[in-house]
């Protein structure tokens, strides 16, 4: 395999090249995790073993459908090669990687892959991370991740001096991008951009034609309003939106996005067709420093011929968001994966993970 320079800042831009940000349903190589880390701080310190198993549960998951390669902490290779191995993790399909990491959500801190329109290369944008505008020092080894994993995989790296987070962004692979106002307007990340500046980068970075804006991010969204727990794409003219039937602090956000969203029109010049799907009950454990947890099920994940969806135990809700996703991905398996533990920190399915174009 030939090497390609890891730092092409000085080069033209990944949209010049002809790179451009998949579709999530586009066929994949991989899904990336970042393993949990020996952090008090995470999951409250007291819930470790337990938050291993089920990291381990997801890795096993998802080597039924495709490879599933891990940022491990030195010294824990062979530790966390078992405990995935025990959950049933196909071992053809597990690659794990000694590189350093201060959390575990990859989907923020790890690379954001492209690929080539023509030759099918894939690539890699590396933008810096702060953690969600500085909140969770510290962040160093995070925001080197993209880098290691460009030198590990000998992939071509286009680097960016502005702050994103994978989470903040979804893309239909048709030119068209989503994110939220809260995040990427907000002066926690890039100050000194305006609102102009920042689309000019995205769609430099990301080969993309057009940004779509929405407001507002639902309670207790430590990032301030990732796009991944609001509304996917399932389609380059479909979507799929977190709606709120419960009377929540979350309703007035829900429904501004639902008028937003009603509005905006696909790279055809039609409609989006929109489906909706209920966000759970309210998620909470007393005491935790989040009082409401940002508990949705469109965090899911489209991995090869499937679907993770997380659940929350909520029998009729869980069961209620995996039909309607089951029908707007026919031919695809629909599963669920208990997530509530996993949310206690602020995310699920979706933010863990980042997916690899083929």
């Amino acid at each position: 395999m030939t090497r390609h320079p890891v730092n092409s800042s000085m080069s033209p831009s990944p949209s010049d090249l002809g790179f451009a940000m998949p579709a999530e349903w586009s066929p994949q190589e991989a899904v990336w995790l970042s393993w949990p880390v020996a952090d008090p701080r995470h999951w409250g310190g007291t819930k470790k073993q337990k938050i291993e198993g089920i990291f381990a549960n997801l890795a096993a998951t998802i080597s039924r459908y495709e490879t599933v390669r891990l940022n491990v902490n030195p010294g824990e290779l062979e530790t966390v090669r078992e405990a995935c191995l025990s959950a049933g993790a196909d071992p053809e399909r597990l690659e794990l990687f000694d590189h350093e990491h201060n959390d575990v959500w990859c989907r923020d801190h790890g690379p954001i892959f492209l690929k080539h329109r023509e030759s099918g290369e894939v690539a890699i944008a590396d933008w810096m991370f702060n953690a969600w505008g500085g909140k969770f020092p510290p962040w160093d080894a995070d925001n080197a991740i993209p880098e290691k994993v460009a030198n590990a995989l000998s992939l071509r790296r286009f680097s960016s001096r502005m702050i994103l987070e994978g989470g903040a962004i979804e893309v239909n692979g048709n030119g068209q991008l989503l994110t939220t106002e809260a995040v990427l307007l907000n002066p926690n990340r890039n100050p000194t951009m305006s609102r102009d500046e920042i689309e000019a980068e995205l769609k430099r970075m990301l080969g993309i034609q057009q940004v779509l804006w929405l407001k507002e991010g639902i309670e207790g969204d430590d990032t301030d309003g990732h796009i991944d727990d609001l509304v996917r794409f399932t389609g380059p003219d479909t979507l799929v939106a977190a709606v709120d039937v419960a009377g929540t602090p979350n309703g007035r956000i829900l429904e501004d996005n639902l008028r937003r969203l009603r509005d905006f029109r696909s790279a055809s010049g039609s409609p989006f067709e929109l489906a909706e799907i209920p966000l759970p009950e309210a998620c909470e454990v007393p005491g935790w420093r989040l009082p409401v947890l940002p508990a949705s099920y469109v965090n899911f994940l489209i991995v090869n011929d499937g679907v993770l969806v997380p659940t929350f135990r909520q029998a009729r809700n869980d069961d209620r968001a995996l039909g309607t996703l089951r029908e707007l991905f026919p031919g695809r398996d629909v599963i669920g994966f208990d997530a509530l533990e996993l949310v206690e920190e602020g995310g699920t399915i979706h933010c863990l993970t980042q997916q690899h174009p083929a």
